[in-house]
Order: C-alpha cells, then sequence, then structure tokens
C-alpha cells in the first residue's frame, strides 16, 4: 500500500496501513543514529541494535519487513547473522553494510542470501532508496511506486530499478554519479551549491575537497551531454543545475 504525506512524499505502508518496519543492526551509535533519523523521516518504524545476538532477538519480537545488517558485528559477523535471521523471517530482504569494497566482499554477502549492499561511507538517500526498491520487490508493500522515476526532459531516473536512460538510450553510472544524477534531477531548474552537493551526495563523514563535485560533474557531463544538447550547467560562483535541453523542453 501507498500513500501521500502532508509533505508531498509517497509513503510506503505495510498491507494493513501499518508503517514499515526496518531493523538496523551496527555498532557504530553515530551512525545508526543518523540513519535511523533517516528512515523515520519516510515514516517507518525502526528499531536498532548493536550486535548479532540482540538482532537475532530484535527479529523475533519486531518481524521487521526489511534489515540493514553491518557485515562486521562484535560479537559474530553478518553471514552469520543473516543465516540466523533466515531461520526466523525466511522471506525478509537484507541490505548489507560494509566498510569492505572489494568484489569478493560484495560478492559474498550476495551469495550467502543478502539481496543489495552497500559500502561505507554512504548517501543516506541511496540507502532509502536501495531499501524501498527492496520492500517492493518482496511484495512486502504491493502495488507500484509512480514517483519512483524521475524525468527532466528527455532524460529517466528509476530510483528501484537504478536504470538512467536519455532518448531511450541507457546510459551506465557509477554509484556517485546516480547519487549526484538523482539529486540534480530532484531540483530540476534550481542552482545547487557545492556545499549542498557534499552534504546530500557524499557520506556525511566525507572529508575530501569541494572540487571533487567539479570532478563528478564532468564525469555526469561526458555520460549525459556527450554528443547532445547539454542539461547539466554551471552557474559561475553559484553551483550546478539541470534543465530540460531545448530540444526537449
Amino acid at each position: 500500500m501507498t500513500t501521500t504525506s502532508p509533505q508531498g512524499r509517497t509513503e510506503l505502508l505495510r498491507p494493513d496501513g501499518s508503517p514499515v518496519r526496518v531493523l538496523v543492526v551496527d555498532d557504530e551509535v553515530s551512525l545508526t543514529e543518523l540513519l535511523s533519523m533517516a528512515l523515520r523521516y519516510e515514516g517507518w518504524e525502526i528499531r536498532s541494535v548493536g550486535n548479532g545476538a540482540e538482532a537475532v532477538r530484535a527479529a523475533r519480537s519486531f518481524r521487521p519487513d526489511v534489515v540493514v545488517l553491518d557485515m562486521m558485528l562484535p560479537d559474530m559477523d553478518g553471514l552469520s547473522v543473516l543465516g540466523r535471521l533466515r531461520r526466523e523471517l525466511p522471506g525478509v530482504p537484507v541490505l548489507f553494510l560494509t566498510a569492505k569494497d572489494a568484489a569478493e566482499d560484495r560478492v559474498a554477502g550476495l551469495t550467502a542470501g543478502g539481496d543489495d549492499q552497500v559500502a561505507k561511507p554512504f548517501g543516506l538517500e541511496d540507502v532509502v532508496a536501495r531499501l524501498r526498491g527492496l520492500i517492493r520487490r518482496t511484495g512486502a508493500v504491493p502495488g507500484p511506486r509512480p514517483d519512483s522515476v524521475l524525468t527532466v526532459g528527455d532524460l529517466t531516473l528509476d530510483e528501484d530499478s537504478r536504470e538512467v536512460t536519455r532518448g531511450g538510450e541507457s546510459i551506465h553510472l557509477t554509484a556517485t554519479e546516480f547519487e549526484l544524477l538523482r539529486y540534480l534531477m530532484r531540483n530540476p531548474r534550481r542552482v545547487l551549491s557545492k556545499a549542498q552537493i557534499l552534504d546530500r551526495v557524499w557520506s556525511y563523514d566525507f572529508g575530501g575537497q569541494a572540487n571533487v563535485v567539479e570532478l563528478y560533474i564532468s564525469y555526469l557531463r561526458r555520460k549525459i551531454d556527450a554528443g547532445r544538447e547539454p542539461m547539466i550547467h554551471t552557474r559561475r560562483g553559484a553551483g550546478y543545475l539541470i534543465k530540460p535541453a531545448p530540444a526537449a523542453a
């Protein structure tokens, strides 16, 4: 079931109309608090725990619709926790959080039965979008979500499938490029400063310089605008914006 919040945001609900339940399992208190706050903003009911044993007990009593699970916990690794969770809730989708970004770590989590995985540090919007996709795909919240597709001119971005097309042509983006484009497309024709982009696209503890924004804007332009009328524009001294190209306006 879906409904629209007073803020105009589409909310996901369980079939009985109650809030979606998310179990967050991570021993980093500051990260857990930040993530829980972002998920509560979605209207979801959140329970957070700091180790594997507590996660299993919480799953038994809380009956979550989706689990956010850190791969490295103080008492056991995430794969062991996943096995125990599956015995309690066989169909619950699990999103792994990991500090490791090596291909073998991603494969291990997904092969063991995890449904998706993001590496720390991560963007909060990315985690929320992935959880929405997992919840919908597993049927905890039935029905389509039309607002999952962002459109600016002839450019479309599907937040659930993470597919991007321009003029019907598929465009492959890295995870960071996708987050940057999504932020721009959620704010069409609006000039976004480097500080705003860093705050929303990069991690909460990102320690880099603002020129990383220029770098990723250039990456996006090569993929989105190359050989076409430009959609991504610079306002010198102010920031960046996206708007439909004249031919697609």
